[in-house]
């Protein structure tokens, strides 16, 4: 035991004494970086996997899989965001969503209602199928981590809002907010839940938190006068109102029109 001992100490003492060695050395040469290589070290289905490693990662990934693919809610027909040139059916669907259940929190929390919302037509990442839906759709429609935020905004952004939709030129989603696009190109017509707009009045606007900070050049966002972070990722809004319904609905109402 006292011969163990003995060498434990010897070799503490070697360790430390290479350690102190290395670092004089270092500290009395100058090094530089010339030269970096690297290559790529291609992955395919072809290479064997590891028993091992598979029989740890399986319990899990059939727990997860049995999660993803639990049915939610049924759809009657496919909901997909390449058809519609103001508007699209899946994009209907989610606007109408997060105001349904934002509203929920929103009204909880501020006692205060969602007027509007206003998404982005790139945000929607897959489409929603005809027939079962799980909660594996939500994360393929969602797969971003962004979370429902409102904005309280004064009629005259909500007017630079409607330039921003014509001058885009795509479906962005939209919900409780109709207008006209006149052959001027700009917007006439406008309700908003029903009700024409007003520029001196303030409106909760639902978006996301990407846009909400300018993200997509919507600047508008950036002049609210009061914003409210709900905490409510936009892929649990969805899965929350996929639980919540038998069937989803299909909206057929017309929210832009043009002259």
């Amino acid at each position: 035991m006292v011969k163990l001992k003995k060498y434990n100490g010897f070799l503490k003492l070697f360790v430390i004494f290479l350690t102190l060695f290395f670092i004089t050395s270092c500290s009395q040469k100058n090094y530089n970086l010339t030269k970096i290589e690297g290559k790529q070290l291609p992955i395919t289905e072809k290479e064997a996997e590891t028993p091992a490693m598979e029989n740890f990662i399986k319990p899990y990934r059939d727990h997860i899989n049995k999660d993803l693919d639990s049915i939610l809610a049924y759809c009657p027909e496919t909901l997909d965001k390449s058809t519609g040139k103001w508007q699209t059916s899946i994009g209907n669907l989610l606007a109408d969503v997060c105001i349904e259940r934002g509203n929920i929190v929103f009204k909880a929390r501020e006692k205060k209602s969602i007027d509007l919302c206003f998404l982005n037509h790139g945000g929607i990442r897959a489409i929603l199928p005809k027939g079962n839906v799980t909660t594996r759709t939500a994360y393929e429609i969602m797969p971003f981590e962004n979370n429902l935020v409102v904005i309280a905004l004064k009629g005259q952004q909500i007017l630079e809002m409607t330039s921003y939709i014509i001058k885009e030129k795509k479906p962005h989603p939209l919900s409780g907010m109709t207008f006209t696009i006149a052959k001027d190109n700009t917007a006439k017509n406008i309700l908003i839940q029903g009700k024409p707009l007003d520029v001196n009045k303030v409106y909760y606007v639902a978006t996301n938190d990407y846009l909400a900070n300018g993200g997509d050049s919507m600047t508008f966002f950036a002049k609210g006068v009061e914003k409210f972070d709900l905490n409510y990722k936009l892929r649990n809004v969805l899965i929350d109102y996929f639980k919540s319904v038998d069937t989803i609905p299909v909206a057929k109402d017309i929210r832009i029109t043009e002259e």
